[in-house]
């Protein structure tokens, strides 16, 4: 009798183990199930060692490069995502930084987010994505009263203005080199501090570096807010840069393709990353006969803010843009374009001058 009754026992307990066994298998083969449909939204979040190291630590690893995203769009474009990845590809050991205003403290994106081309960053080892917390980011700097008294939606360039303030804050506090997100890498830049020259004697703002603390960016920061003029497009960017270079530098025409030394920091030729210029911007856009080498070009700016027609990127079009994406962001080009049935749209960015 005894004997049955643990029998009996053994038997329920078995039946209970059996079921919670098929009670978390159930669950397992659910999650399995959601992972399969929706992969990108597993991915709303760093990976753990990314997601551990602070800005101030990465920082710390070596000159890094730094993209703005002051809009709060969510979904890099394709030319910001070949921005970004040419220049992980470029410098390997060097963390490339993309600052999003719109992402969060919690380093995550919106709960029912679903973004490759994220994911596609994200996955790449050096590149990090971290919010651009712009309060932040000007306090101790001269634009830290200038950004509590302006009201913002009366601004018609705000977004414009905003990242030609934030580059120079984070360029002066943290030092590296500062790309807009059009500009596509092609070899490494071996200058520490300097200014690109977008022509003659007249300076861009889409690509610069210097050291941390650097006084050519305090004083400009300082003259960002003495002058500031919201009014006219660019007044705050590299019409600043190029006056300030002015009573830096005695400048001159350059000579070939050789770049200018001003006191401790260099102005590089138009050839370095302005090979094509702004009136030529849809040369990118076209099939050469016979393409550029671009032999002595550190990247090239896409100048997508003169895009305003839409022309985009498209997959088997043989186009310069098309060679470019191929050849420097292969990633971007094998996930993110789509042939001519279905061409990539262009989307309007702060960072693309």
């Amino acid at each position: 009798m005894f004997k049955g009754a643990g029998q009996e026992k053994g038997v329920d307990m078995l039946t209970k183990l059996q079921f919670s066994l098929s009670v978390t298998l159930l669950f397992a083969c659910g999650f399995l199930y959601q992972f399969t449909l929706k992969p990108s939204c597993l991915i709303c979040y760093l990976p753990s060692y990314k997601s551990q190291q602070g800005l101030e630590a990465l920082l710390g690893r070596g000159r890094s490069i730094v993209f703005l995203e002051t809009s709060e769009r969510m979904e890099p474009t394709p030319l910001v995502c070949c921005a970004v990845e040419s220049a992980a590809k470029v410098y390997p050991e060097q963390p490339v930084l993309l600052l999003m205003k719109g992402l969060n403290n919690s380093m995550q994106l919106p709960p029912n987010s679903t973004s490759p081309a994220l994911s596609l960053l994200s996955a790449i080892d050096n590149v990090f994505l971290f919010p651009l917390d712009m309060k932040s980011l000007f306090e101790d700097t001269p634009l830290f009263s200038w950004y509590t008294r302006i009201n913002s939606s009366t601004e018609r360039f705000w977004l414009h203005i905003s990242s030609d303030a934030s580059r120079l804050a984070f360029i002066w506090k943290y030092g590296g080199v500062y790309m807009d997100t059009d500009v596509i890498s092609i070899r490494p830049i071996p200058e520490d501090n300097f200014l690109a020259a977008q022509k003659s004697q007249f300076s861009s703002n889409g690509v610069f570096g210097f050291l941390p603390h650097h006084p050519f960016l305090w004083e400009c920061m300082e003259n960002f807010v003495e002058n500031y003029n919201p009014r006219i497009w660019g007044h705050q960017g590299p019409e600043l840069m190029t006056r300030l270079l002015r009573v830096w530098c005695k400048l001159r025409d350059f000579q070939e393709v050789s770049d200018l030394k001003c006191l401790n920091f260099s102005f590089l030729h138009p050839q370095r990353f302005y090979p094509i210029s702004f009136r030529a911007w849809r040369r990118y856009y076209e099939v050469w006969d016979t393409e550029p080498s671009f032999n002595d070009s550190y990247a090239l700016h896409l100048w997508n803010h003169m895009n305003q027609e839409g022309k985009a990127v498209v997959r088997g079009s043989n186009t310069l843009v098309e060679n470019l994406y191929r050849k420097h962001c292969p990633k971007t080009y094998k996930d993110l374009l789509q042939g001519p049935e279905g061409s990539v749209t262009r989307e309007q960015s702060p960072g693309n001058k």
